[in-house]
């Protein structure tokens, strides 16, 4: 399958790991149409990963990329689903580590700041998140487990 408006997205259909790469424009554009690729990726698999939790994450993390980066390269969002849970990244170009992602700050956030709460968010809400150096840049990702059948909500 090819995804027309934002290049190559890569889908496997079977019962190994599946994967999406998508690349995004480098824009508040981006956050909606991530947040909608989550949800449809955990949706279409029957996932078992906490979708509205992944859907959060994966915005803080574009959002971080839109915010933090510079230049007209866009941009790439890679799920994978496993069965142990799913993995999210976000690649870009800039390979400064995304501050505070795996080190605690001091303090509370200033509850009267608009930024500064993503970071925060997904190192309490994942179950690990991490960084690590591409050739291009950096890739930021964090990990969801596979939420157990009888603590899914009902349809």
């Amino acid at each position: 399958m090819s995804c027309s408006m934002n290049g190559p997205a890569v889908y496997e259909l079977s019962s190994a790991p599946a994967s999406w790469r998508v690349a995004l424009p480098r824009t508040a554009a981006a956050v909606p149409v991530a947040r909608a690729l989550v949800r449809s990726a955990l949706a279409e698999r029957d996932h078992a990963a906490d979708c509205d939790t992944a859907e959060l994450l994966t915005a803080e993390l574009v959002a971080n990329a839109v915010e933090h980066t510079s230049g007209e390269t866009p941009i790439e969002l890679v799920v994978e689903l496993m069965a142990s849970g799913c993995q999210v990244e976000v690649h870009d170009t800039d390979p400064a580590p995304p501050g505070n992602l795996t080190c605690p700050t001091i303090g509370a956030p200033d509850p009267w700041q608009e930024h500064g709460r993503g970071l925060l968010l997904i190192r309490a809400l994942s179950s690990s998140c991490g960084h690590r150096p591409t050739e291009a840049g950096k890739a930021v990702w964090f990990r969801l487990p596979a939420v157990p059948a009888q603590r899914r909500p009902s349809a």
